[in-house]
């Protein structure tokens, strides 16, 4: 039908202008040579640019010879080569008019009945706002994580401050139990700090590797709890993963936990003292288990050493839907905190190839 009508040589190229003129994206059309047939309304526009700059010129004169790049011949070339539509061909240049811009190019080669040449529509979109926009967004979520590196180093020192102003309160102060009060404010705050330099250092996809995690909050304390007359080495054993706010109540269990053991299970005299962290997950759910081959307590049986830590451990442990149960070692003591799944909730702290082999955390 439109063969019919269109018969007469000019109204077809009329009708083709016209379409060509609908399009509200620029657009050209060209010949094999890669020379401008015709242009949309949206190109002379676009661009500030009129037909006499446009018509019958090789695109790679075109814009004060922004078009002339040898990676976008060889492209166009690929188009006429493939017979196919191709895209996302990227061109960055200081327009004489507009100035800078990014432009898109998409290509598709159009076929003709007889022996009417072969040409090429050409598409351009200006994508200079929206890569200007990814950049700026790209530069503010770097200042981001370079204020939250900042804040992070500020309250690590804080945090060490506090510790050590405590310390120094306990051992000007006469009475004992003042000194047990102040001695285990100064672990809470240790122990805080060790659990959000861990994290800080180890979340990057939103998502706590727990295996490693763990090892360094056990280095952490070691580092600072074990004395130098002592040899009391700390093992972690098995991993999974957490989101950042498990991983963070796991941590600070996990932290109080190894804590109540090196103050209470063993004497300074301790030589071969050992505290081992097991981290196990399953379908049934998860459990962490903190065990060491100290003194024990012989009342210790499914309850765990009272103070302030088990306060702590409780509370968190409510948060995180898990129970906590205390018995009495062979020798030593045995605190479990497990969590029973239900329905989907065991998904959201899940193993990632769990190691049965020990990550040694420190030997002090």
């Amino acid at each position: 039908m439109l063969k019919q009508q269109f018969s007469d040589t000019a109204d077809a190229c009329a009708l083709a202008q016209a379409i060509v003129d609908t399009v509200r994206e620029p657009l050209l059309v060209l010949d094999t040579d890669l020379r401008v047939i015709a242009a949309s309304r949206s190109f002379y526009l676009t661009l500030a640019v009129t037909a006499d700059d446009v018509l019958g010129k090789p695109i790679c004169e075109l814009g004060d010879g922004a078009w002339d790049i040898p990676s976008l011949k060889q492209w166009l070339g690929d188009v006429l080569a493939r017979t196919n539509a191709m895209g996302d061909f990227e061109v960055e240049h200081v327009f004489p008019v507009i100035g800078r811009r990014e432009i898109s190019l998409n290509a598709r080669e159009v076929f003709h009945e007889g022996e009417t040449p072969r040409t090429v529509l050409l598409g351009f979109a200006d994508v200079t706002r929206e890569r200007d926009l990814a950049r700026q967004n790209q530069e503010l979520l770097h200042q981001k994580d370079m204020l939250l590196e900042e804040f992070q180093h500020r309250v690590g020192n804080s945090l060490a401050i506090i510790a050590s102003i405590i310390s120094l309160k306990a051992r000007s102060v006469d009475s004992e139990e003042a000194r047990r009060h102040l001695d285990d404010a100064r672990d809470r705050v240790i122990s805080y700090a060790s659990v959000q330099q861990s994290l800080h250092t180890s979340a990057h996809s939103g998502f706590i590797e727990l295996g490693p995690h763990f090892a360094k909050l056990c280095q952490a304390i070691s580092r600072s709890m074990i004395g130098d007359n002592q040899r009391i080495r700390i093992e972690t054993h098995g991993g999974g993963r957490a989101t950042t706010s498990e991983a963070e109540s796991l941590g600070l269990i996990l932290t109080e936990l190894v804590i109540n053991s090196l103050k209470h299970g063993f004497t300074e005299q301790t030589t071969d003292g050992l505290i081992s962290v097991t981290y196990e997950v399953s379908e049934a759910g998860w459990k962490l288990s903190v065990s060491d081959n100290g003194i024990g307590k012989p009342s210790a049986i499914d309850r765990p050493r009272s103070g302030l830590g088990t306060g702590i451990i409780k509370a968190l442990a409510r948060q995180l839907h898990a129970e906590v149960t205390t018995v009495a070692g062979q020798p030593g003591t045995i605190v479990s905190v497990t969590h029973t799944a239900i329905g989907t909730s065991a998904e959201s702290i899940g193993s990632d190839a769990a190691s049965a082999m020990p990550m040694m955390a420190d030997v002090a």
